[in-house]
């Protein structure tokens, strides 16, 4: 490992602060991170395979695409733009104050470790509940994500076979298969990762770029409408049941905030980068620039694309994109190309989904905040990676892969609260740094100075607070067992859970340290 290779805190006192699932402390002369504890991983990753990954996972056009017949009934298909646009803006402000502290910190453990930190004396209890948000909503992105290819993957049988009729055990084959095929290539490919998620970001990059040519030309080669200027940009609908236009655009930015990624999620491969504290937040930033560039600009063409918005509104197809893409190419045949340049980014991205789910949940199990911890905190000796916290975020997905056999509806309620977990974590890390004046974190190479850090944590925190709440409210009115919003009762029916489990784990619980490392002793030792 070369010497700047390593984190850019040092300090003589590493060996002693460390701390691990067993309590034990490494051996003199042991190569530690920032977190406390021994560097464990290789830092197999570059600026480039992260900025892949993070373009790759956050996969923000194909998310819009699959979003989209969801989004229409928040105002139309301005709605749909306006409402991308606010969220956008919002987690701009998100991202910057998460990669001030992944700057600052660069830990594996993301918002679990910052919350400790910039908590202070409560540090422990809000890092504790930060780690487990965080933890369970990486674990329902993933099952997401695979979700979105297995209902990608059937989409496109029922396309050639005119005759086939969807049933839940077809998406549950094909969602098992996804599951565990990306499983098996984080668990034993561990040193190709980088070079399968740089090869993700390319994908992504074609793939918007072909779509948006194919949705802006075929229409007109096909003889088809474009749609209008006004019913894109002016023509607004509410069909929510809502009253109030104002709440009903607020409701639809849920869907915007779906789209746009998480801006963790490159921050928990910060112990498999080198010069985490300048590429984490590098990699955050090509992951939003090119993700709302590429969304917005898709978004755009595909709105014009559509000349028959009733026909796609009342589709059978599992993923919406499907009939989008059937009417704007005009063909089945052309309808597959296009849902292929959406499928092979979105396989990649679920790999991508697996690296940060397992890598937050090991990271818990090595402070022992896990049933298990130590069995979980193991790194395999060969592979060098958490090999068992990735087998249980398979374990994990195949489990609420069951549920969606049973009822669709439970498992929608499950993956739908993983917006809400996943900014009630960046509170738990955000708020307390706001709170303590910025004072309980020394800066790292990206900084926001002065009156501008100031700003741009408080509007994310004031963010983050009020939309906790309205993404709680049912979809539309009126409401039944079906239609019902059930994100606030699966997160906080888990945060009771997260709390009762800290009284059983108070105990043994340490949390992360900061640690301060000398970088001419760790460049000595990890000759």
């Amino acid at each position: 490992m070369a010497d700047d290779d390593l984190p850019e805190k040092a300090g003589p006192s590493a060996g002693v602060e460390s701390s691990s699932a067993s309590g034990e402390s490494p051996p003199s002369g042991t190569l530690i991170n920032v977190s406390g504890h021994k560097q464990e991983l290789e830092r197999n990753f570059g600026l480039i395979s992260l900025c892949g990954l993070g373009i790759t996972s956050g996969n923000t056009w194909i998310a819009l695409g699959g979003s989209v017949t969801v989004a229409i009934y928040n105002g139309g298909l301005p709605g749909v733009i306006y409402e991308f646009i606010a969220a956008s803006f919002f987690y701009w402000l998100i991202a910057a104050s998460i990669a001030e502290l992944a700057s600052a910190i660069p830990s594996s453990g993301g918002v679990y470790h910052w919350a400790t930190i910039t908590a202070g004396r409560y540090g422990r209890s809000c890092g504790w509940f930060a780690g487990w948000w965080n933890c369970l909503a990486w674990l329902f992105g993933l099952a997401s994500t695979a979700q979105i290819v297995a209902a990608q993957t059937v989409s496109m049988y029922a396309l050639r076979h005119p005759g086939f009729v969807t049933q839940k055990w077809h998406v549950f084959v094909s969602y098992l298969l996804v599951t565990w095929v990306t499983g098996l290539i984080v668990l034993y490919l561990n040193r190709a990762l980088p070079k399968i998620e740089t090869i993700g970001g390319f994908t992504v990059v074609l793939g918007v770029f072909i779509s948006i040519i194919v949705c802006a030309v075929m229409p007109k080669s096909n003889g088809a409408p474009y749609a209008t200027a006004y019913s894109v940009w002016s023509d607004w609908e509410n069909t929510t049941g809502y009253a109030s236009n104002g709440f009903v655009f607020l409701l639809g930015m849920l869907n915007g905030a779906f789209s746009v990624g998480t801006p963790d999620l490159v921050t928990h491969l910060a112990e498999e980068v080198p010069h985490p504290s300048k590429n984490i937040p590098k990699a955050i930033l090509s992951q939003y620039l090119f993700g709302f560039l590429s969304g917005l600009l898709y978004l755009l063409a595909i709105l014009y694309g559509i000349n028959d918005l009733p026909s796609i509104l009342t589709s059978t197809y599992l993923f919406p994109l499907t009939s989008i893409y059937l009417q704007t190419t005009g063909s089945p045949a052309g309808a597959i190309g296009m849902l292929v340049l959406a499928l092979v980014p979105t396989f990649l991205s679920v790999i991508g989904c697996y690296v940060t789910a397992s890598r937050v949940f090991w990271t818990l199990a090595r402070d022992n905040a896990t049933p298990f911890s130590a069995f979980f905190a193991h790194v395999h000796a060969r592979h060098h990676n958490p090999s068992r916290a990735i087998a249980f975020c398979g374990a994990f997905a195949t489990a609420l892969g069951c549920i969606y056999v049973g009822s669709s509806t439970a498992f929608a309620a499950f993956v739908g609260a993983f917006v809400l977990l996943s900014t009630l974590s960046y509170l738990a890390a955000v708020l307390p740094h706001l709170l303590s004046r910025r004072r309980n974190v020394v800066p790292g190479w990206f900084w926001m100075r002065g009156a501008l850090g100031w700003i741009v944590n408080g509007v994310s925190c004031a963010y983050i607070v009020v939309f906790v709440v309205i993404f709680c409210f049912p979809f539309g009115m009126p409401v039944d067992a079906e239609s019902m919003n059930y994100a606030s009762l699966i997160t906080g029916g888990l945060s009771l859970f997260v709390l009762a489990f800290w009284f059983v784990r108070r105990g043994g619980y340490v949390g992360p340290k900061e640690v301060v490392l000398d970088s001419a002793v760790l460049a000595k030792d990890a000759l």
